[in-house]
């Protein structure tokens, strides 16, 4: 079957358990994209239930081509919603109660990006977006590397072909960073990942290149992250709910 016919339906329990737990991902980059460019989330047709977003609106671009870049990226986050829904069929999970608020300011507050009492608000401004972007990117290519392995052969091909895709989003939002003198801030975000996972993360400023585009290991590979260790990043430290997940994930696979 070629990847652009209709993708193999899950094929075990453990494809159906993986490839929720990445919906639940692609449903909080799909709102995150499509508010930051459209003012509104994903529709209702998609959700599958009655989820609860706060926060979220459009960022006033003023680059054009960090403007084209969020397009680009929003268009690919819901194709991979409804990409993963169609793989799932009547066993996707409803997308699940997502903060797009407090959660930033949390994180930057623990990162260092800001300091106690300030807040962060990545739709007020071009480059508050790409460093709310370049929290999820990485996390995405991660979670996909770690989950390959355990994927039936039929659903394979299309969880890798989403890993890359979600490559090419980090290496677009890197460059652009790098670019505008975000790199320091990157720097901080990645440090507070690996402390939350215990996996290696790289900032845009590394090994004395200041325009680090890639986030991999000595051996050139992306680093993989365990479902637990992609869940005490976006629980934001929390072992079944937090930071962006207020009430959890939706699936079999929630807690860290």
């Amino acid at each position: 079957m070629g990847f652009g016919s209709t993708p193999a339906m899950a094929q075990t329990d453990t494809d159906i358990e993986v490839f929720n737990f990445a919906l639940n991902l692609e449903y909080l980059e799909a709102e995150f994209y499509l508010r930051a460019v459209t003012g509104t989330g994903l529709p209702a047709s998609l959700t599958g239930g009655a989820a609860t977003v706060t926060g979220g609106s459009l960022v006033p671009f003023q680059n054009t081509a960090i403007a084209y870049l969020a397009q680009k990226i929003a268009v690919d986050e819901l194709a991979h919603v409804t990409f993963i829904r169609t793989v799932l069929g009547a066993m996707a999970v409803p997308e699940p109660n997502l903060d797009l608020s407090t959660s930033f300011t949390t994180l930057a507050i623990a990162a260092g990006l800001i300091a106690p009492g300030q807040t962060f608000n990545p739709f007020a401004s071009e480059t508050n977006f790409l460093l709310g972007a370049y929290i999820f990117e990485d996390v995405g290519v991660t979670a996909y590397g770690g989950a390959a392995a355990s994927l039936s052969a039929a659903v394979l091909p299309y969880a890798a072909s989403i890993l890359a895709v979600e490559g090419y989003h980090a290496g677009g939002i890197r460059t652009r960073l790098s670019e505008i003198g975000g790199s320091a801030a990157t720097d901080l975000i990645s440090a507070l990942r690996q402390k939350l996972s215990g996996v290696g993360d790289n900032g845009c400023n590394y090994e004395s290149n200041p325009a680090n585009f890639t986030n991999v290991d000595s051996n050139g590979q992306s680093y993989r992250r365990t479902p637990a260790q992609v869940l005490s990043i976006v629980y934001g430290g929390g072992t079944s709910s937090g930071l962006f997940f207020p009430n959890g994930m939706n699936g079999a696979i929630t807690v860290a």
